[in-house]
């Protein structure tokens, strides 16, 4: 099974294509199948959310796209920035995840479907339309899941463990 450890800025080639909903990519272990039905192992540090786009890099070396997945959700649209500012500090305070998207003319924000929220959302003036789309929620004020690009994402499995020169200097920066 093919293990995904590296998030890259950028790749010469692509070697598979990983297609997940928005629940799967915000998991720091997973296993799942490339869109070439072949089996992979995904590590991440806690927080870590893979966006659409990201690339992974193999144990092999080969290299992945995260693509994500179309999945049932509500566009939100209003006639106007105050009402789609009034529905946005609403699903905030529902704790709801969301996707701000368009621009200044044209704005709208993305939810996952929930009927309760729909109606509340039409109580407020939106126009609330179901789609199939890919699900990209803001990270939050608080988005961990911050890593620099090229280190591994998250520790290797002990029976995959790979020496690095800063791991005995943080053995004795420990012991000090």
């Amino acid at each position: 099974m093919l293990t995904l450890t590296t998030k890259l800025d950028h790749a010469e080639r692509i070697d598979g294509e990983l297609v997940l909903p928005y629940d799967m990519r915000e998991k720091s272990r997973l296993r799942a199948r490339l869109a070439s039905g072949e089996e992979v192992g995904i590590f991440t540090v806690r927080g870590t959310v893979l966006r659409n786009g990201d690339l992974l890099r193999g144990d092999d070396g080969r290299v992945v796209r995260v693509t994500a997945a179309r999945e049932a959700t509500y566009r939100v649209e209003c006639g106007g920035a105050r009402k789609l500012l009034r529905c946005a500090f609403h699903l905030g305070n529902r704790h709801t995840q969301a996707q701000v998207g368009g621009d200044a003319q044209a704005a709208f924000l993305r939810i996952r479907r929930d009927p309760v929220l729909k109606e509340m959302l039409e109580g407020l003036g939106a126009t609330v339309t179901e789609e199939e789309a890919p699900f990209e929620p803001e990270s939050g004020a608080y988005g961990g899941g911050h890593h620099h690009h090229g280190d591994p994402l998250a520790p290797i499995p002990l029976r995959q463990r790979i020496h690095r020169p800063s791991d005995t200097q943080d053995a004795q920066d420990r012991q000090a």
